[in-house]
């Protein structure tokens, strides 16, 4: 089988997560700078295989888009006429930030820590985009 990878796609930074190869856990890969994505996913995918990518569709609590939704879906375009044999879904991903400091608190991260690694709360929102996704895809097969 081959992995889903997750992408939680930020202005400047973006998380990443992906799953073992029988898809049944989710780890956190890596942060990356936004600038470089393209190339990093082009270069992972090449070495990996990979199944299909779920990127966080950025919307407001209310279910608007937020200002970020233009940014992914211009990525996610590119991606489609690049890379049209792995494809690329959208996934809804409010409160995943919220829940990604949540974890970090609750696993003691000192606050310095938090500070120096500012991404780590990236790879753990991509990490919990992946999660859901792949509780969503068990739970729909399974219907």
């Amino acid at each position: 089988m081959a992995r889903i990878l997750s992408i939680d796609y930020g202005k400047k930074r973006t998380g990443l997560a992906v799953t073992d190869p029988l898809q049944i856990i989710a780890n956190g890969l890596v942060t990356v700078s936004t600038s470089q994505l393209f190339d990093f996913l082009k270069d992972y995918t090449s070495k990996e295989s990979v199944e299909c990518m779920v990127i966080g569709k950025p919307t407001q609590p209310n279910g608007k888009p937020s200002e970020n939704l233009a940014r992914v879906e211009q990525f996610v375009n590119r991606w489609r006429k690049a890379m049209p044999e792995i494809p690329i879904e959208y996934y809804d991903e409010r409160f995943t930030s919220v829940l990604a400091h949540k974890v970090i608190l609750d696993c003691g991260v000192k606050k310095k820590a938090r500070r120096e690694n500012k991404g780590l709360v990236d790879e753990i929102s991509a990490t919990i985009i992946l999660q859901d996704y792949m509780q969503y895809r068990r739970s729909s097969l399974n219907v």
